[in-house]
Formats: structure tokens, sequence, C-alpha cells
């Protein structure tokens, strides 16, 4: 009897060890686990598809969540079932379904606010450009938009001495040397400054929707701490490139693929967007302000905040917020001095 007395004791003895020594594979640990899955532990990507996946720029399991059937058949080279099966997969691995807006909530606490500089302009922003989202201003020439996008650069710089900043200009607009009184005047050191704003001209539409791709290769390959997007202007290559009525649906088309793109890097990577927008007069409003931006409802759907910029008295500028999904309409007034925005009383 004591013998076998003994021998339960050790046999318990033994599961208790082995119990110690076995993960608990709860709710929260399966997702850690099925979160260090790789592209080749999806259901038909071997180690060739993952090759051609990750060339493609899809290099987590994330990017493949978040991507269309038609994108991983082209890229991949895959039936649309195998693509399907991919995509649902990556987000069953993901748990990428229905959460609380309690869990809403505490993601937005990881949303940082980037000053204007202007405290007016802050507060109409709600504190400032957000993070994981994209503004655009709109307004005729001379209305500040390319000021803003310079002193944001600054700005963000300032906030995060390891952060960079992507800059794709389209109309050579860029000046280094506005970045070096902006940077003076926020007692910034100038070279250093400089060096952690990547500057790409865009020569085409083509070419700056193949720049905005490349960010997140910037973040995933050189490991760059990138926090603020400025394309610097939106519209100007479609306006230019796709004429006529006849070209229309081809030209939003492609714009709104642009503005997926740019809202995919926003959202995934909590970096803010900052877009400026071109505008035109609409010939048959005869009462009110006739400037529309150009883009139409492709980029007011995509554009999460809207402002509307335009020239005041005396050398002031007037921003007016038009649409925001948590703010206020108003405006404010203010002044693109040297080293930066001013408030008017």
């Amino acid at each position: 009897m004591a013998d076998a007395k003994n021998k339960v004791i050790v046999e318990e003895l033994i599961q208790d060890e082995l119990k110690s020594k076995t993960p608990k594979y709860n709710e929260s640990s399966k997702v850690v686990k099925m979160e260090k899955l790789g592209l080749q532990d999806l259901p038909g990507v071997g180690a060739a598809t993952a090759e051609k996946l990750e060339a493609a720029g899809f290099r987590d399991l994330l990017s493949v969540a978040v991507a269309t059937l038609g994108e991983l058949v082209e890229t991949a080279g895959v039936t649309e079932a195998v693509a399907r099966k991919m995509i649902n997969a990556a987000r069953d691995s993901m748990k990428m379904g229905f959460e609380t807006g309690m869990d809403v909530l505490r993601k937005r606490e990881g949303v940082s606010k980037f000053s204007t500089g202007s405290e007016a302009f802050n507060a109409l922003m709600g504190g400032g450009f957000e993070t994981g989202a994209i503004t655009e201003c709109f307004g005729e020439f001379g209305s500040g938009k390319t000021q803003i996008g310079h002193l944001l650069c600054v700005n963000v710089l300032k906030d995060d001495p390891e952060a960079h900043v992507v800059y794709i200009d389209t109309e050579n607009t860029f000046r280094p040397e506005r970045i070096k009184q902006f940077a003076e005047g926020a007692d910034l050191d100038v070279e250093d400054t400089l060096n952690r704003i990547m500057v790409a001209r865009a020569f085409n539409s083509d070419h700056q929707m193949l720049l905005a791709e490349k960010v997140e290769s910037l973040i995933a390959e050189q490991g760059k701490k990138v926090r603020l997007v400025v394309v610097d202007s939106l519209t100007s290559h479609f306006r230019a490139e796709f004429i006529g009525r006849g070209t229309l649906a081809e030209r939003q088309q492609k714009l709104n693929r642009h503005m997926h793109t740019l809202s995919k890097i926003a959202n995934t990577n909590n970096i803010c967007v900052y877009v400026t927008n071109q505008v035109m007069a609409k010939p048959d409003q005869f009462f009110g302000d006739p400037t529309q931006a150009i883009g139409g409802h492709v980029v007011a759907h995509a554009s999460t905040f809207r402002i509307y910029l335009r020239k005041g008295k005396k050398g002031t500028r007037v921003a007016k917020l038009i649409d925001a999904p948590n703010l206020a309409d108003g405006e404010v007034c203010f002044e693109v001095q040297e080293g930066g925005l001013k408030d008017i009383n």
C-alpha cells in the first residue's frame, strides 16, 4: 500500500512539473503564437511564392491581411481561391474581427498630435495634426499649404529625436532653406534636421504612386522611424496627365488607389499623412466661394481631415476646417513668418 501511495505521489509531482514547463495556451498566448507565423505558414504559400510576395512588399501577415484578391493574384501568381485562403488565414491569425468601442478608445491613446506652431490652429485641429490619419489642405497658390508642410516636418523632428520624415515633392516646392529657417526658429541642429528628411521628386503620377508604396520598405528594410509623410501636391500630376471628361473615370480610379495606399500607410504604421491639393473655380457658381478642390469625392472621402486655406487681409492666412470625424467646423487666422506660424489676435 505504501509503495502504491508513493507511486501516486511521484506521478502527481511529475505532472505538476510538466504543467509548470508547458505554456498556457489561453486566448492571449494564442494570439502571440499566431503573430509569430511567417508568410510560408499561410495555406498555398511555399518558398517561391513567399519570395514573390516579399519582393512585392508583402513582408508580414498584416500586409497580406489587408491586401485585395487582385493584388495577391497579380504579385504571387496564385489563383483567386488560394489568394482568398491566404487572406482569410492571415486575418484569422491577426484577430482582425470585431472589437469593442472601449478597445478602439484604448488604441486611440497611441495617437500622437503634431503642432503647427499656432495655438489657434492647434485648437481647431483638436490639438494638432493626427497620426494614423490623412489631413488634406487645399487652397489657391500662396495660401500656405507648402509652408505648413515644411513646418510640420520640423515640428515632428523636434518632438522625436529618432523620427524621420518622408517628403514626396511633385511640384519642385521643397526648399531646404525654408527648413533651415524653421529649424533655427525651433533651436534645432540644421544639419541633423535636414538629414532626417527623406525627399523624393516625383515626375509623373506612376512615379508618385511608386514612391508612396516605398514608404513601407523604408520602415521594414531600413528601420526608419517614419512619423510623417508629406505629399505636395497630391493632384498635380493627375491633373496634368488626364485631360478631358473622357479620362475622368480612369483618373479617379488611379487617384483612389493612391489614396488607399496612403491611408494604409497611415493606419498600419501610425503615421501622420499630410497632403496638399490644388483647386479650381466652378464656373456655374454665381453666389458664394466658387473655389473647389481637385479630386472630387474620391479625395474628399479618403481624407480624414480637410482644411480649406485662403488668403486673408494684410498678408494673413485663414484656415477653415470643413470636414473632421470628431471636430466641429471652424476657422482661424494666422500669419506665416520666417520662424513659423503666428496667431492673429
